[in-house]
């Protein structure tokens, strides 16, 4: 595998210099980060129950002290789960957004885990010399069918902006009321819906995702005061979108000194605002943007310019065609598949060079939610699956829902 003789530094890595010069050739440094991050991404995925038959349909099927084990994340014990973070809406969206359960007997009806905060162990904190923080969001679990009803409307952030004298502007839901004139930062309203609605019916979701990711950072920043502290956001489709919100939310109000780098690396990420809000986002100096695109993938030209959406961050545009190991697929899942591109950034060698994995990485995984790969590759298609999809066999011969383990349930977070 790939060698470096110079090594960026970890800020170089988080986008200090909007990664200038890493990213032809990428540097390995970089594409390890970029997988890594992608993975995290990954594990919400494999954890989402999103069969609506199950009274647990919307949470996620692992608890917290367990999620990376279970989802067999690459060193997995390096990281320990913090904390978990859930959404509402409070108008309706399609159900590619907020899934619900059609048992009487469901978890929480009005929310669903939308994804969680990772923080390095102790010993890998003192090993690497800081204190990484990974933010992951859940993307949608149905890949197209949210883009025509989702609505593209432009809202105003206002409520996401730094607050002005006399306003708070780091509470709950929005009653949206504010001025939509053509110079307001604007983002889109899907995505600002999920990220700032609340419910008090909910023991999950009485605050905003919006507060949770907040108050968590500020929560972990004064726990590991003194320490040198990164922050990285990632997601990958709507979870894309979550991440460059909340990333900008974060520097925007101050929730971390301006030393402390928030970097948000998101793949095949839909448009999320105008361009204020792209002007907005260049002015801070420690929020840097990392978008790895892959080329025929359509989701990130919707919404396009002419609705008013300006792309924000930088590009790593790659190619899932350049891999000898993919189908020449016809399908657009596919080109917006996450795993693809994951095996692609573990092979990409610019636009004009040819495929070669420079970082080990399984051909299977490529497969674990579709059927990408070649034929030759002897890998069966979607085969992340729950074992006999959460069926079990009682004593007496009845086959009914397995309950989760009690380390598994779902729990309300603290407030």
């Amino acid at each position: 595998m790939e060698t470096s003789q110079n090594q960026p530094t970890w800020n170089q890595l988080l986008g200090s210099n909007n990664w200038e010069g890493l990213l032809e050739p990428l540097d390995l440094g970089l594409r390890e980060l970029i997988i890594r991050c992608g993975d995290f991404c990954q594990a919400t995925y494999d954890s989402f129950i999103n069969d609506q038959n199950s009274r647990y349909c919307g949470a996620c099927r692992f608890g917290m002290k367990f999620l990376l084990e279970k989802v067999m994340l690459i060193g997995a014990s390096d990281y320990e789960v913090s904390a978990y973070l859930y959404a509402t809406a409070r108008v309706s969206l399609p159900e590619a957004f907020i899934l619900h359960s059609m048992s009487r007997e469901c978890w929480d009806r009005e929310s669903n885990w939308i994804g969680y905060i990772a923080v390095t162990t102790d010993e890998v904190s003192s090993s690497r010399g800081r204190r990484e923080i990974y933010v992951a969001w859940r993307g949608t679990t149905r890949n197209y069918e949210w883009v025509d009803v989702a609505g593209a409307e432009l809202k105003s952030a206002k409520e996401l902006l730094r607050p002005q004298q006399g306003t708070n502007n780091t509470g709950g839901s929005s009653s949206s009321g504010n001025s939509d004139d053509d110079d307001d930062v604007k983002v889109m309203l899907g995505w600002l819906t999920i990220y700032t609605s609340d419910d008090p019916r909910s023991p999950f979701s009485k605050t905003s995702a919006r507060v949770q990711v907040l108050s968590n950072i500020k929560r972990l920043m004064e726990k590991y005061k003194g320490e040198k502290v990164s922050i990285a956001i990632t997601g990958h489709s709507l979870g894309a979108s979550l991440a460059v919100l909340s990333a900008f939310d974060i520097v925007e109000n101050e929730v971390v000194p301006p030393d402390v780098i928030v970097s948000a690396v998101v793949f095949g990420c839909p448009g999320v605002g105008n361009e204020e809000f792209n002007k907005q986002v260049i002015q801070h100096s420690n929020l840097h943007i990392l978008h790895v695109k892959n080329t025929i993938d359509l989701i990130p030209h919707y919404p396009g310019r002419i609705m008013g959406y300006v792309h924000t961050g930088t590009d790593l545009v790659i190619d899932t065609r350049k891999s000898p190991y993919l189908k020449d697929s016809k399908n657009p899942s596919d080109w917006h598949n996450l795993q693809g591109m994951l095996h692609v950034v573990a092979g990409w060698n610019g636009a004009d060079g040819e495929f070669e994995l420079k970082v080990k990485r399984s051909l299977a995984l490529v497969n674990k939610s579709c059927d990408f790969l070649k034929a030759e590759c002897m890998v069966p298609g979607s085969w992340w699956v729950e074992k006999n999809k959460g069926m079990m066999r009682k004593e007496d011969g009845e086959w009914v829902t397995e309950s989760p383990a009690e380390e598994d349930l779902p729990v309300p977070p603290s407030y």
